[in-house]
């Protein structure tokens, strides 16, 4: 399963159903969690998609997106203090794992590596997870959309410098990255957690995740996408989704329901895999 740093492991199909089994695991310790604490998750990204257009899985999908609006985020990420079975996996996020570098959270299975390419050197477990996704209001007036959505591309661009400093291919990109991994990680996440403060003042129409890309021209996703849920089968799981599916679908995906060219379905590029204990 162990393959030298920095080349690229190419994943056999049946390793990505093992993959997608483990997420699945993961996925129903969330759902348990929910459901004992009163929590109000849904499907978002890929995973969404995956249960409208295959009733699971994308069959080339190497991970699993869940949704969480922020209060119920923060809810989740307390709640796995005293009730995630520990023994078995472990939550991430900026503030409680060292050298994190992302703005969502990750829950992943102990004693597995999913190793992503040329992020080898990041300080912090790699086991195999899924995403736990915040979404944070987005201001409702023009001027003050466009100001935040330019503060979540910054910061996004801050957060990801360790990696681009080291892995971007354009010289003058990676110069710039280089001056922004300078600027102390602690620093960086009090000004974002300060961001995200800000804008919990009211309830807006829109909603996004702070420092992952939204389609073109889409400052953010309607609320009621994330408030007015449905459950839906996923596998053999019956998990949440968007009410109105096709008006969230189509916004992040546009034809959702046309397959991707063959050379499009890809998996994450890892260097090394690990499925269970050796």
């Amino acid at each position: 399963m162990n393959i030298s740093e920095n080349r690229q492991y190419h994943i056999s199909e049946e390793e990505l159903k093992q993959i997608q089994a483990i997420q699945q695991d993961l996925i129903q310790e969330v759902a348990r969690i929910c459901r004992k604490c009163g929590i109000h998750f849904n499907m978002v990204g890929g995973t969404m998609l995956g249960a409208i257009r295959h009733k699971g899985y994308i069959p080339w999908d190497d991970d699993a997106d869940i949704g969480f609006l922020r209060t119920e985020y923060e809810k989740f990420r307390e709640a796995c203090k005293s009730e995630l079975n520990h023994e078995k996996y472990y939550m991430q996020d900026l503030r409680d794992t060292e050298g994190y570098r992302w703005g969502y959270g990750k829950l992943r299975r102990k004693n597995t590596e999913f190793i992503r390419l040329n992020q080898e050197f990041m300080p912090y477990g790699q086991g195999i997870s899924i995403d736990l996704m915040p979404f944070d209001n987005v201001p409702d007036s023009f001027l003050a959309r466009r100001i935040h959505f330019f503060r979540c591309f910054l910061y996004r661009k801050l957060f990801w410098s360790e990696v681009g400093s080291r892995s971007e291919k354009n010289i003058w990109i990676r110069f710039l990255y280089k001056g922004m991994r300078l600027i102390p990680m602690k620093q960086i996440v009090k000004s974002y957690q300060r961001f995200i403060d800000s804008g919990q003042k009211k309830k807006t129409r829109l909603v996004r995740i702070l420092t992952f890309p939204t389609p073109k021209k889409v400052y953010g996703y309607e609320r009621r996408w994330y408030t007015q849920l449905q459950p839906y089968p996923f596998g053999e799981m019956m998990l949440p989704g968007a009410k109105d599916y096709d008006g969230y679908l189509q916004v992040k995906y546009g034809n959702y329901m046309e397959l991707p060219p063959i050379e499009k379905r890809k998996t994450h590029p890892v260097s090394k895999l690990k499925l269970s204990e050796e």
